[in-house]
């Protein structure tokens, strides 16, 4: 684990789910990712764009932001339902590197996201045919409710519907957001767990249209799926910023193996010991 200094993320979704958004908020970053083809090999701009302009995509491209070369993002473009071929090659591509022999080609996270400014639509047949064919293994898959932000006008909407006044009553209609946004969570939940192969978890995704938009959150949900320590430190490792996710999961995993050893081993916990763990989580805060 100690050779592997990136962490792979394929970030799957229909088109306009705010992927790259998303990405960029992780990455502190307002620049397009630079492109390298799967042998490291970085790939000219204008060829790629003419690519994406054509309709064409390599899912085996890696992404890389200059501002956070800590993670290497794989990106299965516009993920919908009716594309038989598009599947097969998502499929094939998680398959391969969910168990690659190469430990620096696996992918350790999936981020699927969905959209909320079609909330009728937010389990669609291309995601039940994902969440039911497709075996990722040990690599967690994190659903990402993106573009949150559009419940605020369906709650709007509710109003007007109802006859009543939008002006004044901003409270009522944040409350009637958050109504929203628990019921269509709740019917993911629902309807993706039945699913052979469900999520392992989920994160909600607010302002990412803001240049300072925080998803702190996704990060943590992702290391918390994570069933390996070292994963979950090379994840929290590329936080350059959030010195209090170093300290979260320092002080967690710390505490959980030293319970472990007393419970089950019967072990004394040696003062010294423990304070060259909790360093070693926290040497670049």
């Amino acid at each position: 684990m100690k050779n592997i200094k990136q962490f792979r993320v394929l970030v799957m979704g229909r088109a306009n789910a705010g992927k790259t958004t998303i990405l960029q908020r992780v990455c502190s970053s307002t620049d397009h990712p630079e492109v390298f083809d799967g042998k490291g090999n970085k790939i000219d701009g204008a060829v790629v764009q003419g690519t994406l302009t054509r309709g064409y995509h390599e899912i085996e491209r890696e992404l890389v932001f200059q501002s956070n070369p800590g993670f290497v993002f794989h990106d299965s473009c516009g993920f919908e339902a009716g594309s038989e071929k598009q599947f097969n090659q998502v499929k094939e591509f998680v398959v391969e590197h969910a168990v690659s022999t190469s430990i620096k080609q696996r992918i350790h996270a999936i981020w699927f996201c969905i959209p909320m400014t079609d909330s009728h639509r937010t389990v669609t047949a291309a995601e039940q045919k994902f969440f039911n064919e497709c075996d990722t293994g040990h690599v967690p898959v994190i659903v990402v409710l993106t573009k949150v932000d559009a419940l605020n006008l369906e709650a709007i909407q509710d109003f007007e519907d109802k006859g009543l006044e939008v002006e004044g009553v901003e409270e009522k209609v944040a409350e009637r957001e958050g109504e929203l946004l628990e019921k269509w969570l709740a019917y993911m939940k629902d309807m993706l767990g039945k699913c052979k192969f469900p999520p392992k978890g989920y994160v909600v995704l607010k302002n990412m249209d803001e240049e300072m938009g925080d998803c702190t959150a996704l990060i943590q949900c992702t290391a918390n799926t994570l069933d390996e320590v070292g994963l979950q430190r090379l994840l929290i490792s590329t936080q350059q910023s959030s010195s209090t996710l170093r300290i979260e999961f320092a002080v967690k995993v710390t505490l959980r193996d030293v319970l472990y050893f007393i419970h089950k081993e019967g072990c004394h916990v040696i003062a010294k010991e423990l304070e060259s763990v909790l360093l070693s989580w926290l040497q670049d805060v």
